[in-house]
């Protein structure tokens, strides 16, 4: 219908994130105009890539990333309150294109972060939207807080999972809300090993050391922590024992889950998107491919329901 602003609110969900990819270009490709687009974690930052302009980049390297150039993101340090600085991120963001003002986009945007002192969800709406993002994506216990606004701010999922309340209060008259856990418990840790011509590929041991370098001597000399000699694999983990960054991405998503669903019991969108993401890890980042084009096909499958609304 003529007039109708129409919402775009993007879920958090880690890797599953690109799915959100997938979602834009296929709303975009079947004339759906975006007037509003809000996101928490992962769909802020893709969410962000499309208001300012930059989706198509996104998509490139998305697409063409490997284990080596996702690791050049992760500046370890154990002083800041995480694992990861965030640093590198907001350059990456930056060298990308995204990091304009938020209100000087003709796309609403809004970023949700959770404020560290009082549990309170916030809406990040004007200043550098590569800030906003970093904020939004500060998933505890990986990566440090961020400061903003004189807040110290974490991952958005704590508070608003999926932003359908933020882009109703910013003026939607369509909502169509994006659940990238909607199969989050299907995902099993104890899947027999694929063969080898379909295993991924793993760290190579340059790369680990890379990422280990600014540990303290003692902590990479650990057992837990060693690097297999120069032009050596990865020693292989067991296939049943998910890894660190698994087990704190899945409890916060399962966490973020029942907030989900207590939320949008009382506050739904006219139409919900949820792709079918049950093989990919939270922490695979590898697979945007395959997470890009679940998100397309989502979009063509809700077609009929979407154009009830628009």
């Amino acid at each position: 219908m003529k007039g109708l602003r129409t919402g775009l609110a993007l879920g958090s969900g880690s890797a599953r994130g690109w799915a959100h990819i997938g979602v834009i270009d296929a709303l975009i490709g079947a004339g759906i105009e975006l007037d509003i687009v809000c996101g928490t974690s992962m769909g802020a930052l893709v969410g962000a890539a499309h208001v300012a302009g930059r989706l198509a980049e996104l998509r490139q390297w998305a697409e063409t990333a490997t284990w080596r150039k996702i690791a050049r993101l992760t500046d370890l340090r154990l002083t800041g309150g995480g694992l990861i600085t965030g640093r590198q991120v907001v350059a990456f963001l930056r060298d990308m294109g995204i990091e304009g003002p938020i209100e000087e986009y003709s796309t609403q945007y809004a970023a949700v972060a959770t404020d560290m002192a009082t549990g309170r969800e916030i809406w990040l709406q004007s200043g550098p939207i590569h800030e906003a993002v970093r904020a939004s994506i500060a998933i505890p216990g990986i990566f440090s807080p961020a400061r903003l606004h004189g807040k110290w701010l974490l991952d958005g999922g704590l508070s608003n999972p999926i932003p359908v309340s933020v882009c109703r209060a910013l003026g939607a008259d369509v909502i169509i809300a994006v659940n990238l856990n909607g199969e989050l418990l299907g995902r099993r840790f104890t899947e027999p090993e694929p063969p080898e011509a379909t295993r991924p590929s793993r760290i190579s041991g340059e790369v680990l050391r890379r990422m280990l370098a600014p540990l303290p001597k003692a902590m990479r000399r650990s057992r837990q922590l060693q690097v297999p000699p120069a032009g050596a694999d990865a020693p292989r983990a067991d296939a049943a024992a998910p890894g660190y960054f698994d087990v704190v991405a899945t409890a916060i998503n399962i966490m973020q889950d029942h907030i989900t669903r207590t939320r949008l019991a009382g506050e739904p969108p006219h139409v919900m998107l949820v792709p079918r993401l049950r093989s990919i890890g939270l922490m695979e980042f590898n697979r945007a491919d395959e997470a890009i084009e679940e998100g397309r096909a989502c979009v063509e499958q809700a077609l009929p329901a979407l154009r009830r609304y628009l």
